[in-house]
């Protein structure tokens, strides 16, 4: 319990020093606390020292833990791969869904979203070092696929995701963000606001090259067995 929250707090004052160093707003970077495979013990440890964004990858999982910790206030994040005949719980049971690689998934989502809750958050997520192991588009088909999913109803969105291939460098961590980053921008679309980059250990070149929110578990809940 003492060295989560210890985590925590170190987390914190890493990204609020990445933003000071790399020019970028105070509080301008999200910490999302990538929870899969930890007990819903740990994420509500987690909560009362004040963290309130969760991301998790598995749908099962998420649902026993969103049960076990329905009396608190989290905003809950998909960011696993999806399929088909998941989506509807997706579209149910989270606020954000970082891992959107095809119109058909995003259509599926929009169509399946109740309406009595408020448009599902969207991030595409973008193969920037097109690897053959990871989900994503390609991002040359960026550009058709935000005008495609921005027009469907009842969900929002919002901005991109990545995971690059690992680099011990940091300018070779830096080059697949900001490649993406600025395929972004050139898009001159600003709802796009959101830039889900960065994991444990690539966290200072995702915020230097324009993250909004950071996804991280290994440095904050140890390693996975």
């Amino acid at each position: 319990m003492t060295t989560l929250i210890h985590s925590l707090k170190q987390l914190h004052r890493q990204i609020r020093q990445a933003e000071i160093s790399y020019q970028r707003p105070p509080n301008s970077v999200l910490l999302l606390a990538v929870s899969k495979t930890k007990p819903a013990s740990m994420l509500a440890i987690a909560y009362q020292a004040g963290q309130r964004h969760f991301g998790e990858n598995y749908l099962q999982e998420a649902l026993s833990k969103q049960q076990a910790l329905g009396a608190f206030d989290i905003t809950w994040h998909f960011i696993g791969p999806i399929q088909s005949n998941k989506t509807k719980a997706i579209a149910s049971h989270f606020d954000w869904v970082h891992s959107v690689d095809s119109l058909k998934i995003a259509r599926r989502l929009s169509e399946q979203r109740p309406q009595h809750l408020a448009p599902l958050n969207i991030c595409l997520q973008v193969n920037i070092s097109n690897e053959a192991s990871k989900s994503g588009i390609d991002l040359d088909n960026l550009a058709e696929l935000c005008e495609q999913v921005a027009v469907l109803p009842n969900i929002k969105l919002r901005g991109v995701m990545a995971i690059p291939a690992p680099s011990d460098s940091f300018e070779q961590q830096c080059q697949p963000y900001k490649t993406l980053y600025q395929a972004v921008k050139n898009l001159n679309k600003p709802e796009l606001d959101t830039f889900s980059f960065g994991m444990s250990d690539d966290l200072n070149a995702a915020i230097a090259q324009g993250a909004t929110i950071v996804r991280i578990g290994t440095a904050l809940f140890g390693k996975r067995p």
